[in-house]
């Protein structure tokens, strides 16, 4: 009785522990949203740059999240966290609420305590660069 107690509770611990260190690896809500918001403000104002229309300030809302993968990956020594799903948002003012699919690609820290926004840029075959966004600025 006593030894079956044991594994229960060493089994517990494990399954704590083995939880805790997956959501050390994840990142915040808050993080994904602004990634979000981000991506759509870099996509509108490369479409208004080449279009030669003003770039808008407006920073979207992003709401209603749903992240159906996440993986982490290694790409040329950075880890990355891959995350698809779908999303909704909306313009400041805008009465129209717009559902999304995304893929983001985020960069965790070297300490652990910060993200940045991966944007993969265009380069030459075999070898991939990024462009990075740094995230979480205004709450630091």
């Amino acid at each position: 009785m006593l030894r079956q107690l044991r594994q229960v509770c060493l089994w517990c611990l494990m399954t704590v522990m083995l939880t805790a260190c997956s959501l050390g690896n994840e990142p915040p809500r808050s993080i994904i949203n602004e990634a979000l918001a981000q991506q759509i403000v870099i996509t509108q104002s490369a479409i208004a740059s080449s279009l030669n229309l003003p770039v808008s300030t407006d920073v979207p809302s992003v709401s209603r999240v749903r992240i159906e993968q996440q993986e982490q990956i290694k790409l040329d020594g950075a880890r990355l966290v891959h995350l698809l799903g779908s999303f909704d948002w909306q313009l400041p003012g805008d009465s129209m609420r717009v559902d999304s699919a995304f893929e983001l690609f985020l960069e965790r820290g070297e300490q652990g305590d910060s993200w940045s926004l991966a944007r993969p840029l265009a380069s030459s075959p075999g070898e991939q660069q990024w462009q990075l966004f740094p995230l979480g600025l205004e709450h630091a």
